[in-house]
């Protein structure tokens, strides 16, 4: 009996081992999917040429004597401006930037109303007017991808010109008309901060504060203006005009979206 049972699992096992070698391999899973690929775009860099328009806010003081020891008092209004600039710009590989630019602008309202009153109670009143300025700067700046923080200094100009001069003689209340030497350009210097954004290609918006700090200067009365006004000198210092300007500008050469 033990000899057929061995016999039977002999011819078992045998059985299974053919049946095993008559079934087909197994069959390899599908390969999977590659992923998707997603590119990425590059830095944006802020080397290259560009032109653009600005507007915003001129604010304008400054201090005023003259020979004849009058006390002075001045209004100055804000105005508005709008111009543009050209420039360039170039980014080193660690995001510094470096560049330069002109900036030109109309002042078509910027007044300064002088008032000069002496001891004797007659008065000389001035209306100065800021027609123009135009800066030329250097810039030096940090980008953080397609935003730029820049700061600026250089060389300005700003042109004006004097209107609506006259002296009131306390005694009579009469007005006389004068004038000034003036129709002048006026040099300084300018400093300044700034953001830009590149906000879609080679497009970009700004926003900047500007300083700029003007020599004195000297106006002279004639001779046959009501004492004690005939011939004064009136002087101006610390002479300065504040910007705020909002603009756009478009860069020729590389930018992404």
């Amino acid at each position: 009996m033990k000899r057929i049972l061995i016999a039977s699992a002999v011819a078992f096992a045998a059985g299974g081992q053919a049946l095993a070698a008559d079934l087909p391999p197994p069959v390899a899973p599908p390969p999977r999917a590659p992923a998707a690929y997603i590119p990425i775009a590059p830095a944006y860099n802020w080397t290259g040429f560009y032109i653009g328009g600005n507007l915003g806010g001129a604010f304008t003081n400054g201090t005023f004597t003259d020979t004849a020891a009058s006390t002075f008092s001045s209004t100055s209004t804000t105005s508005f401006i709008g111009g543009g600039q050209v420039g360039v710009n170039y980014e080193f590989g660690s995001g510094f930037v470096i560049g330069a630019e002109a900036m030109f602008d109309w002042l078509p309202n910027t007044k300064n109303t002088l008032t000069a009153t002496n001891g004797t109670g007659n008065t000389a009143t001035a209306t100065i007017n800021n027609r123009w300025l135009t800066t030329a700067t250097g810039k030096l700046g940090y980008a953080w991808d397609r935003v730029l923080l820049y700061g600026k200094g250089g060389g300005a100009w700003v042109g004006n010109s004097t209107s609506n001069v006259s002296v009131t003689t306390a005694a009579t209340g009469g007005t006389t008309p004068a004038s000034l030497s003036g129709n002048s350009s006026n040099w300084g210097w300018t400093a300044g901060i700034g953001v830009e954004w590149a906000f879609y290609g080679n497009w970009s918006a700004r926003a900047e504060y500007d300083y700029i700090g003007l020599q004195n200067q000297t106006y002279t009365l004639p001779a046959n203006a009501p004492a004690p006004f005939n011939g004064d000198s009136i002087s101006t210092s610390n002479r300065y005009i504040q910007l705020v300007t909002a603009g756009v500008n478009y860069k020729f050469g590389g930018g992404w979206w």
